[in-house]
């Protein structure tokens, strides 16, 4: 058996095997660690809740000003969590006054939706 390396594009599964399984493509090595950091900014309990908070509010969007009570951890923490979530592109954020508002992504979590199905 040889051992080969995993390129950018998709590649066949080879037979290690006589299981007679059929060959499926392959995942792209920088599209699996672009999912993964997306699920990796989802994979936290805080910023689960944060998620949920901003889904249930009007327009999809809410302040930080209304989230930090609700979760119970400090500012500078619900603002980790929330810039984490702003990096990943699952939320946009916006400056309002001294205020910084959060809007879900929609297209972001459609992609996510999409290749968790």
């Amino acid at each position: 058996m040889s051992i080969t390396t995993l390129t950018a594009t998709p590649q066949q599964v080879p037979h290690v095997s006589e299981c007679g399984s059929t060959p499926v493509p392959v995942l792209e090595r920088t599209e699996a660690e672009r999912r993964a950091g997306l699920l990796k900014a989802l994979a936290d309990p805080v910023r689960l809740q944060l998620l949920s908070i901003i889904s249930a509010s009007p327009d999809r969007e809410s302040c930080v000003c209304d989230m930090t009570e609700a979760v119970q951890v400090s500012q500078p923490t619900v603002s980790h969590h929330l810039k984490t979530l702003v990096d990943a592109g699952i939320l946009t954020r916006e400056r309002r006054g001294s205020w910084a508002w959060f809007r879900l992504e929609p297209l972001a979590l459609e992609d996510i939706r999409q290749f968790l199905a």
